[in-house]
């Protein structure tokens, strides 16, 4: 029997394409009206997240098991929070990180789901992980302002006043110019309108759902050009959905686009403990194969051209809601000194 012929070199296509083609079952053309218009300010449409990185040792299985592979990173990302590592933690984080040119994010402060509230724990979910009362959001100002002082500069919030307060004191100087606030997915917005919000109150990434249809990521980007994140394949606690033959349709309708290389069928981590090393190692290695696996099939598909280069991070501008008041209070006195002097948004690499 005679393969159907294969695909060009160059230019995306879809998996099966040309079999399915000599079938006479092709695919419609793509049309140019859905394709995002949007790129991050180095030219690039994607870059690439492993995430759940909950400390120094998981770090260095990530970036050994990167090398080996030859898989790319842009960002590494961790989920049990700032309070839940010790500073030397994340000074051996951030150092490491930044000699590969990787941009460490660190999630803030206490949540809802590790709160005394009960509603989280209703069927109805409650106020999610968002922070309760002014002493949550204090603890994730905090969170963010010794993280900073560590070396730090991207950090994952899950709540919109946490978010328009640490984009506030980034207006000030009392957080470094060039730190990037990234959504969580476990608030992520699903419609436009609440994507532009989260852009407007200091999102420079934004974790939508792992559900949203292509129809959803073209929606989006007619409203906003922030950078999204999305998993490729999610956690079980965010859906378990595997998104792998998708992936160059997600880039073509969502960029810029951060791919996020998570892991179905493993236990949640949060917060992470040594007695759960074993387990983290493995899946760790485990999401760093996941990555490679994805880069492969676009490369097969002639999809995998215009990814951003490594170390850039920065999201270029973006639109704001306008900071009006213009004095800090009821902040403690002994902030860090690393908070460069007040450079305003929006951010350029």
């Amino acid at each position: 029997m005679t393969p159907p012929p294969a695909p060009a070199a160059t230019g995306k296509r879809r998996p099966g394409e040309a079999a399915l083609a000599a079938l006479g079952l092709a695919a419609p053309a793509d049309d140019p009206a859905d394709a995002s218009p949007h790129r991050f300010p180095d030219g690039g449409s994607w870059r690439t997240e492993i995430p759940s990185c909950e400390g120094p040792e998981t770090l260095a299985v990530v970036l050994e098991e990167a090398a080996r592979l030859d898989l790319p990173i842009h960002r590494i990302s961790q989920g049990s929070g700032v309070w839940m590592l010790t500073d030397g933690e994340i000074t051996e984080m951030a150092g490491a990180c930044a000699e590969r040119g990787i941009e460490l994010c660190l999630f803030t402060g206490p949540r809802g789901s590790w709160d005394i509230g009960a509603s989280t724990r209703t069927d109805s979910g409650g106020s999610g992980l968002r922070a309760r009362g002014h002493d949550a959001l204090a603890g994730c100002v905090e969170d963010a302002l010794r993280a900073a002082s560590l070396g730090v500069r991207c950090l994952l919030v899950a709540d919109e006043g946490v978010l328009w307060s640490l984009h506030r004191l980034r207006e000030q100087g009392l957080l470094p110019a060039d730190t990037t606030f990234k959504v969580s997915a476990l608030v992520g917005p699903v419609n436009p309108a609440a994507y532009a919000v989260h852009e407007r109150l200091g999102a420079d990434s934004v974790n939508v759902p792992s559900d949203l249809t292509l129809a959803h990521l073209t929606e989006i980007r007619r409203v906003s050009g922030a950078p999204m994140d999305l998993y490729i394949e999610a956690p079980d606690d965010l859906g378990g959905y595997v998104r792998m033959y998708e992936a160059a349709e997600l880039i073509r309708r969502g960029a810029p686009l951060y791919l996020k290389f998570g892991l179905s069928r493993a236990p949640g981590f949060y917060p992470y403990g040594a007695h759960m090393k074993d387990t983290m190692l493995a899946s760790a290695r485990e999401r760093v194969r996941r990555g490679r696996l994805v880069l492969d099939l676009l490369a097969r598909h002639g999809a995998d051209a215009g990814m951003s280069p490594l170390g850039s991070r920065l999201p270029g501008p973006l639109h704001r809601f306008p900071v009006t008041d213009r004095t800090v209070t009821d902040l403690p006195v002994d902030l860090p000194d690393a908070a460069p002097a007040v450079m305003t948004s929006p951010l350029k690499d």
